[in-house]
């Protein structure tokens, strides 16, 4: 590949990125319109089927493929993505989180707990890869499980706690004594 080309993949492959990093980065906060948001992820996209060979950098591409699939809330879609970016990258717990939402809301609690698994296997100190089991598995109705994770999760990072009052993917299992005890411990 000349080194014309290879400039060029790696302009088409950051300018993709900065596109889904707008959309991202502050969604929480300021989330942006539907439209600023389909129109930032149409990019992402136009600007990767821009690549024609992505080499070895295919893991890659089609995990921000996928990224802006989901991103428009397209979840369906943004699986075949995910999950051969997963295959080409196993390692990389972003992709297998990003599969695991998908999957999530796609209805496959099954899939998205699979999902999180191999991310679990890729790399066990990630406490955001638990405290998404233990969500998964609170919706699932494995109480056991669910606590096992979220237990995991504060371990690793205490900020997490934080985030348990609003998580209605604990509502299921809210009302367990055990879930009480580890979510009201003050550290």
């Amino acid at each position: 590949m000349s080194e014309f080309h290879r400039v060029r993949r790696q302009q088409l492959l950051c300018e993709a990125e900065g596109c889904l990093d707008l959309i991202m980065v502050f969604a929480d906060r300021w989330p942006p319109t539907v439209e600023s948001r389909d129109r930032l992820a149409n990019r992402a996209l136009e600007l990767l089927s821009k690549i024609r060979a992505p080499g070895a950098d295919r893991g890659y591409l089609l995990y921000l493929k996928g990224q802006a699939l989901r991103a428009m809330e397209r979840f369906n879609d943004a699986i075949w993505p995910l999950a051969e970016a997963a295959e080409d990258d196993p390692g990389n717990t972003h992709i297998w989180l990003a599969l695991g939402w998908c999957y999530k809301r796609t209805g496959r609690l099954d899939l998205a707990i699979e999902a999180l698994d191999e991310a679990v296997s890729a790399d066990p100190d990630q406490a955001i890869v638990h405290y998404n089991l233990a969500c998964y598995w609170s919706l699932f109705g494995n109480v056991t499980r669910a606590l096992n994770h979220l237990s995991t999760s504060f371990e690793m990072d205490s900020n997490f706690r934080e985030l348990v009052p609003k998580e209605s993917d604990f509502d299921p299992i809210r009302g367990n004594h055990q879930f009480r005890t580890l979510t009201s411990v003050i550290v």
